[in-house]
């Protein structure tokens, strides 16, 4: 698809299931993966299963990103291990869904906390050294609730859609020194959580979506692939929809 090879890539969330597809994506095409999440145990069982099927040298780095402290250590690391940071993936998010009128406050905090905050650490601490090697990628997973809105999700949706203009004002900051800024936003995607659903609420998801089905989790790898690539350095400020045509978006 594009080449990756001899570029380092940091994906947070990587042992989830848009997390492991992304680095799974990133990984075929030749980029070395710095895995970060906070469940060590599973993140290293991911990393043995990618260097395993995949090859390569990749890493794991535990970082809880609700600890200021570790989400300020996790791209020191990175650089520490790596020597250079290429590509930065913003996947890992939570949520806490209530309806506003009964939203606590700890659920809020938490959402823009691990969801909007922890982005913006990353993304002002990558920043440094892409500037001084005068080239870097940074791709952020949003969602199409950053768009449209959803009952339920006034945190979550805040949160993504302030990851959205975030990267749109880093994008100008950064344009001049080779460095894009970019978002992916799935809709409706097929995870271990959906396919626990029943069938009549699949179904009903599935009618939402003018393709019938839901997206896998290599339909957003792909797309941060190519974002991540040397051919899409002329692409810096926007948001990739990747929903199956659920909300047509310009």
């Amino acid at each position: 698809m594009f080449n990756l090879e001899g570029m380092t890539a940091l994906v947070t969330g990587a042992s989830g299931g848009i997390g492991s597809a992304i680095a799974y994506s990133l990984a075929r095409q030749g980029a070395r993966i710095a895995l970060s999440g906070s469940n060590s145990a599973k993140l290293r069982a991911f990393r043995e299963q990618l260097n395993s099927e995949l090859g390569g040298d990749h890493v794991e780095i535990t970082c809880d990103l609700s600890n200021t402290t570790q989400v300020e250590e996790l791209i020191p690391a990175t650089l520490d291990t790596f020597g250079k940071l290429d590509i930065l993936v913003n996947n890992a998010g939570i949520t806490r869904d209530n309806l506003a009128m009964r939203m606590k406050d700890e659920e809020w905090d938490a959402v823009i906390r691990i969801n909007l905050e922890a982005a913006f650490r990353l993304m002002r601490a990558a920043s440094k050294p892409m500037m001084k090697a005068r080239f870097g990628r940074i791709v952020t997973i949003t969602s199409v609730v950053g768009a449209t809105g959803n009952p339920g999700q006034v945190n979550y949706a805040a949160a993504k859609g302030g990851l959205t203009a975030m990267s749109k004002s880093l994008a100008q900051e950064l344009a001049s020194r080779g460095i894009t800024v970019n978002c992916v936003a799935p809709g409706f995607i097929r995870t271990a959580m959906t396919d626990t659903l029943p069938d009549a609420q699949k179904d009903a998801l599935n009618a939402r979506i003018p393709m019938g089905r839901m997206g896998e989790g290599d339909d957003i790898g792909a797309a941060v692939a190519y974002l991540a690539s040397k051919e899409a350095g002329y692409v810096t400020g926007q948001t990739l929809h990747v929903n199956g045509g659920m909300a047509m978006l310009s």
